[in-house]
């Protein structure tokens, strides 16, 4: 539905409604400025909000607006995704594009585009060539969330050293006077929750947010080192700034508008297969073996041999091997630019693994530290991949540990608009080479995943690399709230060594497998050492054999931000479904309605904790039952202080 309300050129307002008429967002042009704001069941939630760009050498593109002509339409589609969370994803939406002209000045031209969803609100700039030039320089973007500031909001900081890894914390609107990271995820006074993102994010600084002069929520995109945000050809098009509308925070992590807001796939990525591994890399962290050449060295051609063979017992199809390549001695961090990406150690015979994986039917999954030094990395990288291609590997995890990326002889932000083309090169020369990337040190993800499958996972917020006291039991129960709201994530799952004095693990062992149904990666690393799975907890690692990554839907079913999630996820081409659920250091009982299920009876594979389970007292002590269920059952489940649960639920055919 679609309303107007003219007044003159320069004064105009309308009304786009969503498909199912419960969200309304309003454009509003007066006194030739651009606003917007946005409603749920008639309850204002983003209350009206300036619209605008500032591009060098001009005079901002905000003031002396008039409407040059609108257009509308609605679209209902549904979206298949060749691999993730859910398979199929509804896109519907109602559409109004307004073309503006400045009645004064250069006359410039540009037009915002408005897609309004059952669960939220997207919109963009688009610059079509002007008149007197055909390049620009964005020197700022002016778009704003004008929020209540009692709004509650879930946040880490953005410009700081690690990036995006940090802990969540909880503040009130008004205290976000320095720019933090999107999503950023909000709860209203009047019981909304909320998430500010991007999608499809090409060729731009990523959007952080902050209180501007004027007490209101505004963009801050990611500056280049000569602090423009944006050096840029026309045609321009922005990316899409998305307003996710939840009325509970467990809606709120089904909210798939980052796929739905970015363009199918353009070739063929049939090849793209999700995949579970193991890694040379978790005993490198408690102190066993080194990245490094010498005696203790972890990527060694016999160590790699005995992995493959591990994870051929496992039943686990890849192996991650980190250390092999030259450029690990010494600080790797500052000498990261001496790193060779087709350069083995002595010790490590490339050829010679990569064939014994094959003959053994594991995926090696390559491994390139870059340190942030892109000018080497970018000098190699074609031959590099071209060497993974030649050694039938078809899965790479790169790394960007440096705090700054360092281009051209500047020092960037990874999230800036040279850090973002350098990602979507990799991307786009792995497709070409039919490889699969897990990309640590990231760009967030803003739905890309879409248009290339082959991007299957990411880091972009604290892994497993920071237990050992730096992690709390509620930081996982953020994610799902925050940070997975931009996509998977390899957070580098189950660790069952849990009272390793070097990396002590803050979670009990029924957490541990629960992570792999709680935190989605498309590449899902196993990520202790074959040992510990084969020798200590056979029957606990059964779990993480048969737990499918690739999933047909996601059903959230219970949670609250930093507290507690739970999620039952159907696996793809199959009526076999899987429940996994965390808490944080409080523990909690959870009543679970198996209404969800189809007719006719399931076996149900419990992994619980136990009354005596406590992620820092007894972390070992796990329980595990069977039983015969249906969709009127209800299980009652004890999640200890820092614990979790996993659930198998395997249709019985008649």
């Amino acid at each position: 539905m679609f309303k107007w309300a003219w007044r003159q050129k320069n004064e105009a307002e309308r009304e786009i409604f969503s498909p199912n008429n419960r969200i309304k967002c309003v454009f509003n042009l007066k006194n030739s400025q651009v606003f917007y704001r946005v409603y749920k069941n008639d309850k204002l939630i983003i209350k009206p909000s300036r619209l605008g760009f500032v591009v060098c050498g001009e005079t901002p593109l905000k003031d002396q607006l008039s409407l040059v002509r609108t257009t509308t339409k609605k679209h209902n589609e549904t979206i298949e995704l060749l691999w993730g969370e859910d398979h199929l994803i509804p896109n519907n939406y109602s559409e109004s594009a307004f073309f503006l002209a400045e009645s004064k000045n250069s006359r410039r031209l540009y037009t915002i585009r408005f897609r309004v969803f059952d669960n939220g609100v997207a919109f963009r700039y688009e610059i079509p060539p002007q008149p007197k030039f055909q390049r620009i320089t964005i020197a700022d973007e002016l778009t704003e969330f004008n929020l209540d500031l009692n709004t509650t909001a879930w946040k880490i900081p953005a410009y700081q050293p690690d990036r995006y890894e940090y802990s969540y914390e909880k503040s009130a609107v008004y205290d976000l006077r320095r720019p933090v990271h999107t999503p950023l995820t909000l709860r209203t006074p009047n019981g909304y929750y909320l998430s500010i993102h991007e999608a499809s994010l090409y060729n731009y600084g990523a959007m952080t947010i902050q209180l501007n002069q004027n007490q209101v929520l505004q963009s801050d995109i990611t500056p280049l080192s000569d602090g423009t945000r944006a050096h840029v050809d026309l045609p321009f098009q922005t990316p899409w700034r998305l307003i996710m509308i939840a009325d509970s925070a467990i809606e709120l992590t089904t909210n798939r508008l980052i796929y739905a807001l970015n363009d199918p796939p353009s070739a063929d990525f049939s090849w793209v297969k999700p995949l579970k591994f193991i890694g040379i890399w978790w005993a490198m962290y408690v102190g066993e073996w080194t990245w490094a050449p010498g005696e203790r060295h972890g990527a060694t051609t016999e160590h790699a041999k005995e992995y493959i063979d591990s994870a051929t017992r496992l039943g686990i199809s890849g192996l991650l091997i980190e250390g092999w390549n030259d450029g690990w001695e010494g600080d790797w961090l500052k000498n990261g630019i001496h790193n060779n990406f087709t350069n083995s150690t002595p010790d490590f015979d490339f050829p010679a693994v990569a064939r014994y994986a094959t003959a053994h039917n594991i995926e090696l999954v390559g491994h390139h530290e870059t340190v942030g030094f892109i000018d080497n990395y970018e000098a190699q990288i074609e031959s590099a991949y071209n060497y993974y291609a030649s050694n039938n590997v078809h899965y790479i995890k790169t790394g960007y540990a440096g705090s700054m990326m360092t281009i051209n002889g500047r020092r960037e932000y990874h999230h800036s608009q040279l850090g973002v083309l350098h990602y979507q090169k990799t991307i786009e020369l792995a497709a070409k080479k039919h490889i699969c990337l897990d990309i640590h040190e990231p760009i967030k993800g803003t739905g890309i995943e879409r248009t290339w499958p082959n991007l299957l996972s990411r880091e972009g917020a604290r892994g497993q690399e920071y237990e050992g006291g730096t992690l709390s039991p509620s930081h996982a129960c953020f994610l799902p709230y925050t940070r997975l709201l931009a996509g998977g994530m390899d957070y580098t799952n189950g660790i069952f060594d849990l009272d390793n004095n070097a990396k002590r693990i803050n979670t009990t062992l029924a957490r541990q497998i629960a992570y792999f149904i709680t935190i989605y990666s498309g590449m899902a690393m196993a990520a202790d050492r074959p040992f510990i799975y084969e020798e200590r907890f056979p029957q606990v690692f059964d779990f993480i054999r048969t737990v499918p990554i690739d999933f047909e839907r996601t059903l959230p079913l219970a949670g609250e931000v930093g507290e507690y999630y739970i999620v039952a996820r159907q696996a793809r081409g199959s009526q076999d479904w899987y429940i996994g659920g965390v808490a944080d250091e409080y523990g909690r009982r959870a009543t679970i309605s198996l209404d969800f299920l189809p007719d006719g009876a399931y076996y149900a594979k419990i992994y619980s904790d136990t009354p005596e389970s406590h992620y820092r007292d007894n972390p070992f002590a796990i329980s595990i039952s069977e039983k015969h269920v249906g969709k009127n059952d209800l299980l009652d489940i004890f999640i200890a202080p820092g614990g979790g649960f996993a659930i198998q639920l395997r249709k019985i055919n008649p």
